[in-house]
């Protein structure tokens, strides 16, 4: 007599799958955005090696920031369809070998080639769109946002980890020899991919009721028919810009200020750590909240906290109390905005849509790696910057006020009822 697997049965592999794809997911994201988190504390011995300004580091960086952005609609839209594991396999020898060129002396071109290019779509492939598309699949929709802040959370471990670990072999076997460390680090995601290759038959990505659902294109059209859409967009943007600008510049900023690089290392692990819990928080309280308001104070106390550092007295403590505050609010807009991608637009297309989004993001975070160095060289201070960066936040906020949760199924019958 045949049987059928008990429905339980079916429940727990779907659960261990899911566990899994979640613990190589945040291991990912760790080591991605840990070694991209330790840039800064590149700027001053590879430009003083070289004999550059700050401007050429600083537009390599922004660089890395807009080839990252552009690609990662692209990618996005590859693991939507072919699953996620292939999509980060191939980002980890990109991201590998981007640092791996990036540790040798070279003029400014190549340099923008080996730490924009290659890293920026190395990046592409291993970051929160395409690890947070495949989670999304494979949790159900009321543990999403709660997957999305752990996963995160893990990320932000990697922040804090990994600059301790540059600032010693930076002292230690110079910034060449960090930077192979660093790509062997990279080289570590592509057996960490397999456990998130999803199948491409009789998977949820293929499924009669996934086939059903929007084309990319239909998809794509119908995110850019939403002023919602547009909103988050913008709201992502200034996060970029802030982000980027501050992991870039902060270390060269305090050194300005006759603080050593030992602070700034700290300032940027107090980020890392703190982010930790802004971001499980921010993903648990996203599953009980209205996520769009949650966005609204996160962006006010950025500008709070940039407020306050810039105006009072630079001192190591008051350094390290930027960084303890800036951390609750670092990435705690990621699972909180690719929450309201899921909600709205559906899981299906994801990693593409959320990918779009992050373009905005990645736009910003150009501008603001770019902007930074720009302006210190012109006026010799980073003030305007970061007053830039006040402003941007205070716009943030007014811009997700009004985002609205409900999907866009929901709108449709609600708008022809």
């Amino acid at each position: 007599m045949t049987t059928t697997p008990a429905p339980q049965t079916d429940a727990l592999d779907s659960w261990a799958t899911a566990r899994l794809m979640l613990i190589a997911g945040s291991l990912i994201l760790a080591i991605s955005l840990g070694v991209r988190h330790s840039f800064g504390l590149f700027l001053q011995p590879i430009s003083m090696d070289a004999g550059w300004g700050r401007e050429t580091f600083a537009f390599a960086i922004a660089l890395q920031n807009l080839v990252w952005g552009a690609a990662q609609p692209f990618s996005g839209m590859l693991s939507d369809r072919y699953g996620a594991g292939r999509v980060i396999a191939g980002g980890a020898v990109l991201y590998a070998a981007g640092l791996a060129l990036m540790a040798i002396p070279q003029e400014g071109t190549l340099f923008a080639f080996s730490a924009g290019v290659l890293i920026g779509l190395g990046l592409s492939g291993t970051t929160f769109p395409i690890v947070f598309g495949a989670i999304s699949r494979a949790v159900p929709a009321e543990k999403r946002s709660l997957a999305m802040g752990i996963s995160m959370s893990v990320g932000s471990f990697g922040q804090f980890a990994m600059l301790p670990i540059a600032l010693q072999l930076i002292g230690g076997v110079g910034w060449g020899g960090a930077l192979l460390v660093f790509s062997a680090f990279a080289a570590l995601v592509l057996p960490l991919s397999f456990a998130l290759s999803e199948r491409t038959e009789g998977s949820a990505t293929q499924s009669a009721a996934a086939m059903a659902e929007k084309t990319p294109r239909e998809a794509i059209a119908e995110a850019f028919g939403s002023r919602d859409f547009w909103l988050l967009s913008l709201g992502f943007f200034v996060c970029g810009f802030q982000v980027v600008f501050i992991a870039t510049h902060l270390p060269a900023f305090l050194a300005d200020e006759g603080l050593g690089a030992g602070v700034a290392t700290i300032v940027l692990a107090l980020i890392g750590l703190v982010n930790i819990a802004g971001t499980y928080y921010a993903g648990l309280w996203g599953g009980r909240r209205s996520k769009p308001m949650l966005l609204v104070w996160v962006y006010l106390g950025r500008a709070v906290a940039i407020a306050v550092f810039v105006l009072l007295p630079i001192t190591a403590w008051s350094a390290y109390a930027f960084g303890i505050t800036m951390g609750l609010f670092w990435l705690s807009t990621v699972p909180l905005t690719n929450g309201i991608v899921a909600s709205v637009f559906g899981v299906k297309n994801m990693a593409m849509l959320g990918g779009i989004v992050f373009f905005a993001h990645q736009l910003g975070s150009f501008l603001g790696g770019w902007l930074g160095g720009f302006f210190y060289d012109r006026t010799g201070s980073y003030d305007l910057v970061w007053w830039i960066a006040i402003a941007l936040s205070v716009i943030a906020a007014a811009v997700n006020a009004p985002i609205r949760e409900t999907s866009m199924a929901e709108r449709t019958k609600v708008a022809t009822a």
